[in-house]
């Protein structure tokens, strides 16, 4: 299985935050060493931007021989398909680039999941509805119907890629999965506070 991780430095609340350095090294850094646990785990992309915000990210991506590719900034959608596109990918799991503490048994219970029911879903996900903590999501989407759905988002849903399938549910083969028990704990960072709180996680 192929991971997407969407990533860019212009966000709104904490800006530069996947290029922000934590024990030594950027946050991207330990998104990607976090998703690199998992075997099942074949190869790893990062979907930025085209933007001249992003070449620095782009830059150290290039450094260290991480796969990437340069695309919209605000149709993330359509990044993501082109990106699944030219890595061909049929299937892929989509990662945000926020999450250093992803858990790889997450990963791999989507994976073994889509394993099990080849093309019998368009969109595994375990956020319908969410049960386990911010920062931990992940969805494996189907990227033929991406490319059909992607004309018909507004601006908002191609910011969010996968927006438009939880609106319209019943147009979409859906598996979701769930936490053994809910959680509204919060180990994704988006601000200065969520930093300072979780800083003793990364190592």
């Amino acid at each position: 299985m192929i991971a997407i991780i969407q990533a860019r430095t212009s966000s709104r609340r904490l800006k530069n935050k996947v290029m922000i350095e934590i024990k030594g090294k950027p946050m991207i850094s330990h998104v990607i060493e976090s998703i690199k646990k998992s075997k099942m785990i074949k190869k790893l992309v990062i979907a930025t931007s085209n933007k001249k915000s992003d070449d620095l990210l782009a830059q150290y991506l290039k450094r260290n021989f991480i796969n990437i590719y340069r695309g919209s900034l605000k149709n993330v959608a359509q990044r993501m398909y082109n990106t699944a596109k030219k890595f061909n990918a049929n299937y892929f799991i989509r990662i945000s680039g926020d999450s250093p503490f992803l858990d790889k048994q997450i990963i791999e219970r989507a994976i073994k999941i889509h394993k099990k029911n080849i093309h019998k879903f368009d969109l595994i996900t375990n956020v319908f509805p969410k049960t386990y903590p911010q920062g931990q999501s992940v969805e494996i989407i189907k990227r033929s119907l991406l490319k059909k759905t992607i004309p018909l988002m507004n601006a908002d849903e191609k910011e969010h890629v996968t927006k438009y399938f939880y609106k319209y549910p019943k147009m979409f083969k859906i598996k979701n999965f769930k936490a053994t028990k809910k959680s509204d704990k919060k180990l994704s960072i988006d601000t200065k506070k969520d930093l300072e709180r979780l800083k003793y996680k990364f190592r």
